[in-house]
């Protein structure tokens, strides 16, 4: 069903190379122009452990999909990281959310980090009692916070069903004075857009996370928290002032 990393990698590279991008494959981060990058989790390959000190590497690839877990009664941040720097790109997570438990200080992370104010983010949970009757959410639905960590602070919160596959977007595209633009968007949906006082030259690994995060909620976990990867996806820009590659993959089927 999925070609091997090894060989999917390998075609990446020379396709890169080949397109002009060889100083940007040695030294390992992606250029203008070059082919998307996906990762199908056959594997890990490409990714590295990223978690918290004395997190367990609660990462399981299994047919295509990743399933990352958080213990309950701690503070486990599980995270796994692209060996690879990435710039201005369209960056996908297919992320499977499943019903978490009310009060739960758990999050689903979908995110670009450089550093703790260099970091662009998507994470999902339960939510305080405070947020979920400010945002009017339901009982089928999830908080997802939409922030930037830095340069400017700004976070925004939307709400999400839970028990579905989701499609989280993150696209980095040129703006003012050679900054980077940064667009959120859910199931191809816009739904934050922030003009940001980053530098177009910088860099960011990509992140799949599950951590235990006290904002998210009212208690520690009470029970497992998990979810569900099946592929990240970077569509590199064509160029400063090219198309910026917002098409989506086919919409992702509901689980309930």
């Amino acid at each position: 069903m999925f070609r091997s990393s090894k060989t999917r990698i390998a075609r990446q590279r020379l396709a890169a190379w080949i397109a002009g991008g060889l100083a940007a494959a040695i030294a390992g981060t992606a250029s203008a122009g070059e082919p998307p990058i996906r990762y199908d989790f056959d594997d890990l390959q490409g990714w590295r452990f990223a978690s918290a000190e004395g997190s367990p590497d609660a990462f399981v690839p299994r047919d295509g999909t990743l399933r990352l877990s958080t213990r309950p009664q701690t503070r486990d941040r599980v995270r796994i990281a692209t060996l690879r720097p990435f710039g201005a790109a369209t960056y996908r997570w297919r992320v499977f959310v499943p019903a978490m438990g009310a009060g739960d200080q758990a999050s689903i992370g979908a995110f670009l980090y450089r550093d703790d104010e260099h970091e662009f983010d998507f994470e999902i949970g339960y939510g305080t009692r405070d947020v979920r009757e400010r945002l009017g959410a339901g009982e089928k639905e999830l908080v997802a916070y939409c922030t930037s960590q830095g340069n400017p602070e700004s976070t925004s919160q939307v709400l999400i069903r839970r028990n579905r596959w989701h499609l989280l977007e993150l696209e980095l595209a040129p703006g003012g004075n050679g900054n980077h633009l940064v667009t959120w968007s859910i199931n191809a949906q816009p739904v934050k857009r922030l003009q940001t006082a980053v530098g177009g030259d910088v860099r960011f690994t990509v992140r799949c996370s599950v951590e235990n995060l006290a904002f998210m909620g009212d208690h520690l976990p009470r029970r497992e928290t998990y979810a569900l990867f099946d592929f990240v996806e970077i569509e590199p820009m064509a160029g400063k002032n090219g198309p910026h590659g917002t098409e989506n993959p086919p919409a992702p089927r509901d689980a309930d």
